[in-house]
């Protein structure tokens, strides 16, 4: 395992490369499976969970079976020093009556003062600790002054509930304005951004900015001065929810196009040559890139896991790099 660290400029530690999605545990990943993942995880050098407190909501579960599993998951093990854990807040139902939803009307409560400050301790309370690593809004909230949810994570930092604070689903410029807006404040801004990424890129499409952009990654790279902090950028559905590995599994989230089987195609040619498999390749494309982000893997089995920890290590050279990375050419 691989380790690289996080910073908001303020605080700092080190996380694995490779970071352990929990998103289904506790409901369509079996406790007992769900143990056992995360025994292997940590035995193999994982210190980077992910979580979030509405995760099982659409899966029969009430939005917190993950943060509750893992919390007493941590105490059996009594490892919770050991770990880096993340968690979410801002995407639970803002009706509990209603369902919540992607698109307009999402029912999101949103990342007023008032949500954060709520919704923060009780993260806490159901994981069991009293410090969360990494605190994430969710989903970005337009409908609140930036100001006033950027100063609401820099009162839990303050209060030591939190380390490093974080976005995710959102506009490059809108993590630069906050971030400016907390440099305004004299807090520490945003450390970590979350979005989803993989091998296979989605068409461009003003809106969907809950992607990865080329943007993003130059302005990651350009932090780490006294004037700019540090930002990270962690990943989800790096594997593209399996459809990266399993060739009739549809693409789907805007990715569905020509450019992306072909992409899908070469990476599996690429994996046969190198005796490994896809997923590993398209995990190594993202661990070794020239700005190189934080992978978040959901997996539901311990297979799944240990073929995800094989990519730890494997480091893909300059040529089959430049074989992956040239634009594809429909014959």
């Amino acid at each position: 395992m691989q380790y690289r660290t996080l910073s908001n400029g303020q605080t700092a530690f080190d996380v694995s490369t490779l970071c352990l999605g929990t998103m289904n545990f506790g409901t369509t990943t079996a406790p007992d499976v769900a143990r056992a993942i995360l025994d292997r995880f940590v035995d193999a050098g994982g210190t980077f969970i992910d979580t979030a407190n509405n995760y099982s909501l659409g899966n029969g579960g009430t939005g917190r079976d993950s943060e509750d599993l893992l919390g007493a998951w941590m105490a059996d093990r009594g490892i919770r020093d050991s770990l880096r854990i993340a968690t979410k807040l801002g995407a639970a139902q803002q009706d509990p009556t209603k369902p919540i939803s992607s698109t307009p009307p999402t029912n999101f409560e949103g990342l007023s003062a008032e949500v954060i400050r709520r919704q923060a301790p009780e993260s806490a309370r159901h994981l069991g600790i009293e410090h969360i690593d990494v605190l994430y809004g969710h989903v970005d909230d337009r409908d609140v002054a930036l100001a006033e949810t950027v100063a609401a994570f820099g009162e839990l930092q303050r209060e030591g509930l939190i380390g490093i604070a974080g976005i995710s689903n959102v506009a490059t410029w809108r993590v630069v304005e906050a971030r400016e807006e907390a440099r305004r404040q004299g807090i520490a801004p945003y450390g970590v951004v979350q979005q989803q990424y993989s091998y296979l890129h989605p068409a461009p499409m003003v809106g969907r900015n809950n992607f990865v952009t080329p943007g993003l990654l130059d302005y990651a790279a350009s932090t780490g001065t006294d004037d700019r902090p540090p930002l990270t950028v962690t990943v989800y559905s790096p594997l593209h929810q399996g459809a990266i590995a399993r060739l009739g599994k549809p693409l789907w989230g805007g990715v569905d196009h020509p450019t992306s089987r072909m992409r899908r195609a070469l990476l599996h040619e690429v994996a046969s040559d190198l005796g490994v498999t896809p997923n590993q390749v398209a995990l190594a494309w993202l661990l070794g890139a020239e700005v190189p982000v934080i992978p978040v893997v959901g997996v539901s089995s311990v297979a799944q896991l240990d073929e995800a920890l094989g990519a730890a290590d494997l480091v893909l050279d300059a040529e089959v790099r430049a074989r992956l990375d040239a634009e594809p050419v429909d014959a």
